[in-house]
């Protein structure tokens, strides 16, 4: 009887390996959210410099919070993908396979659609939505990608919305949110994943 119990398990952890993405890294998360900070803390310098020098906002000013934002998102990404190279080579597992193409396809939708309605509502002026958009989108992603990795991107992406919503209700808060999403959530998450699988 425990040999079979040992084999159906054994089963079925081979098929969760072949259908989920497992070599994600909860220090991806910590890396991401300290990136955040780094992004947000920049971002809030360079607005209240704005208001303390009591000068409109121009087209350069929103030029240099997208490219901000934009560098925040490909050092977020290189950094996962590093943290989860080294844990995929440490477990002797392949890190590109059908579960992360599916994990990525899943992911990229909702992000690309959240990203071009910001660059849509940027052109035409409309900022005050702009973090309320990022965190939902990035949300939607995080539910959508979640059935092919750990269950845990599921709440993590549920936590986003609720933040994204509350940004859309406090509007004057919106930096302030999109910290505590991008950030405090990113370092909380990953490193309860790091303590739950990594270790």
């Amino acid at each position: 009887m425990g040999n079979q119990h040992e084999d159906l398990k054994a089963i079925r952890d081979m098929m969760e390996k072949s259908t989920k993405f497992l070599s994600l890294s909860g220090l991806s998360g910590v890396s991401a959210g300290i990136t955040a900070f780094v992004g947000a803390g920049f971002g809030y310098y360079y607005m209240s410099k704005k208001t303390l020098e009591n000068t409109p906002y121009e087209t350069s000013d929103l030029i240099i919070l997208s490219l901000v934002t934009l560098g925040v998102l490909f050092i977020s990404f290189a950094l996962a993908v590093f943290f989860s190279r080294r844990k995929a080579h440490k477990k002797n597992q392949r890190l590109l396979n059908k579960a992360t193409t599916y994990a990525l396809y899943n992911m990229a939708v909702p992000f690309l659609v959240g990203g071009i309605l910001c660059t849509l509502m940027l052109i035409r002026g409309n900022y005050e939505f702009i973090a309320s958009i990022t965190l939902i989108f990035y949300g939607l992603a995080l539910v959508n990608a979640s059935k092919y990795t750990y269950e845990e991107v599921h709440y993590l992406g549920l936590t986003e919305i609720f933040i994204g919503i509350l940004a859309a209700v406090f509007i004057s808060k919106g930096l302030l949110f999109w910290t505590i999403g991008f950030g405090v959530c990113h370092i909380l998450y990953g490193l309860f994943l790091y303590k739950k699988y990594d270790k």
